[in-house]
């Protein structure tokens, strides 16, 4: 991943998309386009497939492993673990759970979040091994501070510092056959628009953003917090309703609309035309509504 300068405002880092099983996810996310990561493994019981993006940014699908580890850490005070189980027993095993900003001082971070009241809980410091697609592997170290609002189980977001980022060659990875190249914008739904912008604002470290028209502008992608009527009419999708924030969708940056509409039509993936953008709803595996948008 390329470093990002994190002093002031932080920029995306990824999203984590729970799923039931990561063959699924990696299925469907194989069908939409998308080259798909080694399984990752963490040393909590959760296991992950990423996708990466030439942009720095990547997705996380993250399922459950080994079900008794993450047991063990939730009971041990494992924020990350014990904000998943919250997710989906509140809104099941698939779903668009986490915001996560690039950070370069976790700690400090935390200390603002304890101080502005929306500390989720304790620091989480962990490792675990990373392996590109020639079966090279490293070691990444991070160290995380989560923000969410009290009672707010269906979203939270949390800072990313990574202590060691490994030394491998992601080309490979960012090569997607549906042309995306990054992530243009992150859309969560609230009843209650304006009652979640201090806690974006906060946790993006820029408690100045008032989140005008429902967005927050980070250094590389948009965070929208919009109406679910607003949400609907935007990309022609039922939103339902909720005080709570929800994340929802997630818009790609490719660089073919064409390309990538007739990739989706040879995989046979269901996607409907809204304005400029390619839509295709949430699915097993696929967490959130999935965005496509061509960029010159």
């Amino acid at each position: 991943m390329t470093d990002r300068p994190t002093t002031g405002t932080h920029p995306l880092d990824h999203l984590v998309l729970p799923t039931q099983n990561l063959e699924v996810a990696r299925a469907r996310l194989t069908a939409l386009g998308f080259v798909v990561a080694p399984t990752g493994v963490h040393p909590f019981g959760t296991v992950n497939c990423c996708v990466f993006l030439a942009d720095g940014t990547y997705l996380e699908p993250l399922a459950i492993g080994d079900e008794q580890a993450a047991i063990d850490a939730t009971a041990a005070g494992n924020v990350f673990v014990a904000r998943d189980r919250l997710y989906r027993d509140s809104r099941g095993d698939e779903g668009f759970s986490a915001v996560v900003l690039a950070t370069d001082n976790a700690d400090a971070d935390h200390a603002r979040f304890v101080g502005a009241g929306l500390s989720a809980g304790d620091i989480l410091s962990f490792s675990r091994a990373f392996a590109d697609t020639s079966g090279k592997s490293d070691i990444a170290s991070f160290k995380l501070a989560f923000a969410a609002t009290r009672g707010a189980t269906d979203a939270f977001l949390f800072a990313c510092q990574r202590i060691n980022a490994p030394d491998l060659d992601r080309t490979a990875l960012q090569a997607h056959a549906n042309g995306a190249t990054g992530i243009l914008e992150v859309v969560a739904i609230s009843d209650q628009p304006a009652e979640q912008h201090r806690l974006v604002s906060i946790a993006a470290n820029d408690p100045a953003a008032s989140g005008e028209g429902g967005a927050f502008f980070l250094p590389n992608a948009t965070l929208s917090v919009l109406d679910p009527k607003f949400f609907t009419a935007r990309f022609g999708i039922p939103a339902g309703s909720s005080t709570k924030l929800r994340f929802a969708a997630i818009v790609f940056a490719v660089r073919s609309i064409d390309a990538t509409s007739s990739l989706l039509a040879a995989n046979a993936v269901q996607h409907d035309i809204a304005g400029t953008d390619i839509v295709v709803r949430p699915a097993s595996g696929q967490g959130a509504a999935f965005i496509f948008r061509e960029i010159q």
